[in-house]
């Protein structure tokens, strides 16, 4: 998970990609990175940190140009994030080109080897996403003969790209001198939006991975980019489109709508808010039918995500809704940060219990789901410290059992708490009294609406159907396996298999 944005204007762009980066710093909090062209140069300042942190001053005014890219980060596979594989990356050869990677490559070893072995291309960094731009780049060679370049030839590339890459990727890219290329996988497994503005020169666009980046920076949302498409916008603004794919079918991933995006955004035509208020409902119904509501006194979410549903089920089951958690908003994501022993002491860091809405009473907890429980294990205990009678627990997701490999930080079963444990088993490990999952089909019709076009999602973590037909059982043991023992597997070295892991986007 990661947010990107890509924009041609007719002023210079450098505060609009910074600002685009802030309405996204929730996809990414590890590294950030814009890269602006000024005619057939390009400019680039990225680094490890938060948006505020990597850009001063002095950095924003060496990003001159009127078009540019920008990203924020951070890794999956729990890799830890450098300077070097920050995005974007650039390559030089054909044109120039800078691009930025939202997803993960499940064929990105294959493509490495192949890069050095065919292409005669070299592969500096352990990055997925520096893989990818160069199978762009030979494929935009292959397209132009390394002469001159028009949209078709853009597109031309695109597909080629598409028949060798897979896995999941929305990318923003420029082509030094002739514009912004922004393009989804097959699948649309990750977001990408599409934005306009009227300017007094005409309409300007700008792609982003949530209509949030638009509408903050004060752009209407014109469409998402369709699974397989392709969007070129060129030095004078001029916008030009196709579809890129043989067989684009939309299965967009629905962690995004139950944890990762933004409940103001709305991607692939659906509000991410109102499907988190529609799974409350449904999970509402499941609490109803499985519980007297007389043994609830109060329900409370674990903010911020799970809001939304905490507050539609609380109103569904006429029971009093209250805050018991106050989060500090200055600690990141405890799910998206690397190593258990820190993601279990910033959890306390990061929410702290109101004891008197808490003493005495039976408390409701609900959450937007649990992945390794460690969170779940310390509110519950934050909880009972503050004086609850019982403690019942709920997740409007369903059990997460299975690796994610399309980009999220879930990447083997032994971290998962639902993997190889009953939902009784479950319950114990959290400390809870009472655990109650929202079912997968309740989820998945929750979240969907009339009109969407979506017949199915990506929803592997839940179910263990991987859309992309190429994860296999023994690709994911050389996954976990390489997870576990990331010093010496097979006598490779640590950052040899980490290549293997597609640390970065």
């Amino acid at each position: 998970m990661c947010g990107i944005v890509g924009v041609v204007s007719n002023g210079p762009v450098n505060q609009l990609l910074y600002d685009s980066l802030l309405l996204l710093q929730h996809r990414g909090q590890d590294a950030a990175g814009i890269s602006t062209g000024l005619g057939k140069n390009f400019a680039m300042h990225k680094g490890s940190g938060l948006v505020r942190d990597v850009f001063r001053t002095r950095n924003m005014r060496d990003l001159a140009g009127n078009a540019g890219i920008a990203q924020v980060r951070y890794p999956t596979a729990g890799s830890a994030v450098n300077a070097q594989e920050a995005q974007p990356f650039y390559v030089n050869a054909p044109f120039g080109i800078t691009l930025a990677h939202n997803g993960n490559l499940t064929n990105w070893e294959q493509l490495k080897d192949e890069m050095f072995r065919i292409d005669r291309r070299h592969i500096n960094t352990e990055s997925d996403s520096e893989v990818l731009l160069n199978v762009l780049a030979h494929e935009l060679q292959m397209a132009t003969a390394g002469y001159s370049l028009d949209p078709s030839a853009v597109f031309k590339a695109v597909s080629g790209l598409h028949r060798r890459v897979r896995g999941s990727y929305a990318v923003v890219a420029q082509i030094a001198g002739y514009g912004v290329l922004a393009f989804r996988d097959p699948y649309g497994i990750r977001p990408l939006v599409l934005g306009q503005i009227e300017t007094a020169a005409g309409p300007e666009y700008l792609v982003a991975s949530e209509s949030v980046a638009l509408q903050g920076m004060g752009y209407r949302l014109v469409r998402d980019v369709a699974p397989g498409e392709a969007i070129f916008i060129d030095m004078d603004g001029g916008l030009h489109t196709q579809q890129c794919a043989e067989k684009p079918q939309l299965n967009p991933c629905i962690f995004e709508y139950v944890y990762l995006a933004r409940p103001d955004s709305v991607m692939d035509g659906i509000s991410v808010y109102a499907a988190r208020l529609r799974m409350g409902e449904t999970l509402a119904t499941k609490v109803r039918r499985e519980l007297s509501l007389g043994d609830i006194d109060v329900v409370m979410p674990i903010p911020d995500s799970s809001r939304p549903a905490a507050m539609q089920l609380a109103l569904r089951l006429g029971i009093d809704y209250r805050e018991g958690f106050i989060k500090n908003r200055y600690v990141g994501r405890t799910f998206i940060m690397p190593g258990q022993g820190v993601r279990k002491k910033s959890v306390r860091q990061k929410l702290n219990p109101i004891g008197v809405e808490f003493k005495g009473k039976n408390v409701l907890i609900v959450d937007d789901s649990i992945v390794r429980g460690t969170t779940s294990n310390q509110i519950v205990e934050m909880a009972r410290e503050s004086g609850a009678n019982k403690v019942i627990f709920a997740s409007a997701a369903p059990p997460v059992r299975f690796p994610n490999v399309y980009g999220i930080d879930m990447p083997t079963r032994n971290e998962l708490i639902a993997s190889g444990r009953d939902d009784e088993q479950i319950r114990a490990a959290i400390g809870a009294d009472v655990l109650i999952y929202q079912d997968i089909d309740d989820m998945k019709k929750a979240i969907n609406e009339p009109g969407s076009g979506i017949s199915r999602f990506e929803a592997s973590c839940f179910d263990g159907d991987y859309i992309t037909g190429d994860v296999t059982p023994e690709y994911l043991d050389k996954l976990e396996y390489s997870r576990l023992f990331p010093t010496v597997v097979d006598g490779e070295s640590r950052s040899q298999m980490n290549l293997n892991l597609a640390p970065d986007s």
